[in-house]
């Protein structure tokens, strides 16, 4: 019988990746739409509609599965750059990851993969390397959706300790082609190819293509040990690097690199920006402290255990841009009603 696959967060960065990277393979793909979204069935690949938030109507992802050849991959979560926990954001990250986690144990799903963050990972001393750690807390990382994302992992591993066969992945900051629902790094590249970025900011992030993350859930689901978390992580870019590499294959003027505490000065006038342009703000006090924190993160373990290969982001550059010029993305307001489950990694994607 044929390998399921159940994704969450289906019409989502990563969660659309996903799906798009398993179409036409050997397997069965059962993609989750909020109420209200529409995608379009595709040979092996089919949709339901229903929210985490609210078990009762999960009842069409799981039904009719063989739970012997099902993997859930959830990918489905609020990703948000500003500092603060709010009710939507808890209730989906966190208590949207317990209700899958019930849900497939009460079916018996073979394996759950869970798309954590790198955000959820404590962070080191400035020089020191990030690796996986057994152990996640709210207290030791900064910010709503490192919190909610540190609980929500906490939640995953004790599951595990149980017996449940769960894996863990931990993306750093996604970026790459194919976003409909407004992943934040994607719109700092079409914001400067479209010529809406006054300026840019000096720090810079772990930034990884969308592809290898989905790819390494995919490994992760295959070769992933139980109970275990996988770093899928890249290297660290500066941002300024990253538009001089949108520049190299786009074309478009050099910007002037604001130091840290010049920018959060002026982070209101970046909110002013945002309003003029309505675009959501890139800039925030958030998004600056992450900018400049440790991101070495390695990568070894899930290159050692599952295979995984991360891409120069180079290619992932000249990608994104050729598929904004190809004018496939959705308008803005379009974005901000699915925002609920956009399961990009917000700290730089």
């Amino acid at each position: 019988m044929k390998r399921m696959y159940l994704i969450t967060g289906a019409n989502g960065h990563l969660g659309g990746t996903l799906i798009r990277a398993l179409r036409g393979k050997d397997c069965l793909v059962r993609g989750l739409l909020l109420p209200g979204e529409h995608a379009e069935d595709h040979a092996n690949i089919s949709y339901v509609h229903g929210d985490i938030t609210r078990p009762e109507t999960l009842e069409p992802l799981f039904e009719g599965i063989n739970p012997v050849n099902t993997i859930v991959i959830h990918t489905a979560g609020i990703v948000d750059i500003s500092q603060d926990i709010y009710p939507l954001m808890y209730n989906v990250n966190v208590n949207g990851t317990k209700n899958m986690l019930s849900l497939c144990r009460a079916c018996g799903v073979r394996r759950m993969v869970y798309v954590s963050s790198v955000h959820a990972i404590p962070e080191e001393e400035k020089m020191g390397v990030i690796t996986e750690t057994e152990h996640f807390s709210p207290d030791k990382v900064v910010g709503g959706y490192a919190k909610t994302k540190a609980e929500a992992t906490q939640a995953v591993l004790e599951a595990a300790a149980k017996g449940q066969d769960v894996v863990v992945v931990h993306p750093s900051g996604i970026l790459g082609p194919y976003d409909q629902t407004g992943n934040h790094m994607v719109q700092l590249v079409k914001d400067y190819m479209r010529g809406k970025l006054p300026a840019c900011v000096r720090g810079g992030y772990d930034f990884v293509d969308v592809r290898d993350v989905a790819q390494g859930c995919l490994l992760a689901a295959e070769k992933g040990k139980t109970g275990n978390c996988y770093i899928l992580s890249n290297r660290h870019y500066e941002a300024k690097d990253i538009l001089a590499m949108v520049r190299n294959v786009n074309g478009g003027r050099r910007l002037p690199v604001l130091p840290v505490w010049m920018a959060k000065a002026v982070t209101p006038l970046f909110t002013v920006w945002a309003k003029l342009t309505r675009q959501r703000p890139l800039f925030t006090k958030y998004s600056l402290h992450t900018l400049n924190t440790n991101d070495r993160f390695s990568h070894d373990k899930a290159t050692a255990e599952l295979r995984y290969q991360p891409r120069d982001l180079r290619q992932t550059i000249a990608d994104t841009v050729a598929w904004i010029k190809q004018g496939t993305q959705k308008p803005a307001r379009f974005a901000r009603k699915r925002a609920r489950f956009r399961p990009v990694k917000a700290r730089g994607g």
